[in-house]
């Protein structure tokens, strides 16, 4: 197993979990109940952590959480079905599910 992501704020480590898992990479969380050991541990080894299960998945993994980032300040597009306003991250349209 390896680590690929880890965040303070647990809602992006389960939402790049589950973009992960979309692309069919077997991953698993750790830390997610730690938050009330902060104070006994430090603040950064209570973090929600995003370990890949197969060490031949890492990379593929790894290019799937940068293409994400790199996609954070694109433009919102139009769907071209059914003129839904979509964010940047979306591939298909959440409204009709549209690949874009």
């Amino acid at each position: 197993m390896k680590l690929i992501y880890t965040h303070e704020n647990g809602f992006l480590v389960n939402n790049v979990k589950n973009i992960i898992e979309g692309h069919g990479i077997d991953v698993v969380l750790k830390n997610e109940f730690s938050s009330g050991a902060v104070g006994e541990v430090s603040a950064f080894d209570a973090w929600m952590e995003l370990w890949v299960i197969n060490d031949s998945d890492c990379e593929r993994a790894l290019d799937v959480i940068s293409t994400m980032q790199s996609k954070a300040d694109d433009p919102d597009w139009l769907c071209e079905q059914c003129a839904e306003e979509n964010g940047a991250s979306f591939d298909v349209c959440w409204n009709c599910q549209y690949e874009h």
